[in-house]
């Protein structure tokens, strides 16, 4: 008798509990792949702040996890396999890799900031005083100073940090009214002399900050907003800006094939359309990083430092005829090294 109760009880409680699982629904779950440098700005204002929004607006718990790394290695990740629901890179020819791949199928240019949800200014970071007196590219091809910037076979940081030097070359040479024969060889010059002088390079351009900080080099080529947030720490940095360099563009796009496959698209999108808005791009510019939302663009625009000669890839030509032009097996950067590595 006991038996035939405690097997009824049995079957009532299997009819039973499928009534309480939707209240324990499985939290959704987004991955952000982000190059490495806008670490602490996600982590630390603009996930936890999309979060809570979701939950007010939606009423539902969200997960969202990040991975940060070098962009190149970042994009090669995905493509190879990463699940990333969105990808943050440090340029658009990375983003391309996953367009490429078929992973990301829609058109990540739409919407008034054309993709690009931050960008940044290439810029010298030196120590206190100023020691070596740098102030412009030619002085990091002197003698006796030693350059910091990362490896662009895997860091899209340092490919800007190339093209930086190279478009900088290329305007100086234009404006000394050098042929367009000559354009080319000149600024090549520029970028092997400063080679020379390059003493490590790390993967990321996180890691090659993290070596200046150790007290390695004189001069480190990077990202202004990798040094604007220490020197307001009280760094013993300074950042000079040269009169010739580089706009940074950042992408972001959702990822469409992972974020359909994990029936995560309304949140990823969400987070995508959240980054652009005012409240997030405020929280980009307190961390260093240039806006690209033109009210916050003109709340902060006594901010940032706006040298005489800005250029852009779009100004170069774009990003294959810059990639052939530096980093080809023929190309400027590419030769440099092996020039260099023979001296050495």
């Amino acid at each position: 008798m006991i038996c035939r109760t405690l097997n009824r009880l049995s079957i009532l409680l299997l009819f039973l509990v499928p009534l309480s699982t939707p209240a324990q629904a499985e939290t959704r779950e987004v991955l952000l792949a982000a190059y490495s440098v806008p670490k602490e700005v996600y982590e630390k204002r603009l996930i936890p702040a999309f979060v809570q929004k979701w939950k007010q607006r939606t009423g539902e718990t969200i997960h969202i996890r990040s991975s940060f790394a070098a962009s190149g290695a970042q994009a090669r990740a995905i493509a190879g396999g990463l699940d990333a629901d969105i990808a943050a890179l440090s340029l658009e020819s990375d983003l391309q890799q996953l367009v490429q791949a078929g992973l990301v199928t829609h058109d990540w240019k739409q919407g008034p900031q054309h993709g690009i949800v931050t960008t940044s200014l290439v810029a010298l970071g030196v120590r206190k005083g100023n020691p070596k007196a740098i102030h412009g590219w030619e002085d990091l091809a002197r003698s006796g100073v030693e350059v910091l910037y990362p490896s662009p076979k895997t860091s899209g940081g340092a490919m800007w940090d190339i093209i930086a030097i190279y478009g900088a070359g290329l305007q100086v040479g234009t404006r000394r009214g050098l042929s367009e024969a000559a354009l080319h060889d000149s600024a090549a010059d520029l970028v092997a002399r400063i080679q020379r002088n390059v003493k490590v390079m790390d993967k990321s351009g996180r890691e090659s900050v993290t070596t200046f900080e150790r007290g390695v080099g004189d001069v480190i080529i990077t990202y202004e907003n990798e040094l604007l947030p220490r020197i307001a720490q009280g760094r013993p940095y300074e950042l000079i800006y040269p009169d010739d360099t580089v706009v940074v563009e950042n992408p972001i796009a959702v990822i469409d094939r992972h974020a359909d496959r994990h029936h995560v698209r309304d949140i990823a999108e969400a987070l995508v359309a959240f980054l652009y808005a005012a409240e997030a791009q405020q929280a980009f510019a307190e961390f260093g990083f240039r806006p690209t939302n033109n009210a916050v663009i003109t709340s902060t625009s006594g901010t940032f430092v706006h040298p005489p000669h800005l250029f852009t890839i779009a100004s170069l030509g774009g990003w294959d005829r810059v990639f052939a032009a530096l980093f080809s097996p023929q190309g400027a950067w590419t030769r440099a090294v092996e020039r260099a590595g023979r001296d050495r």
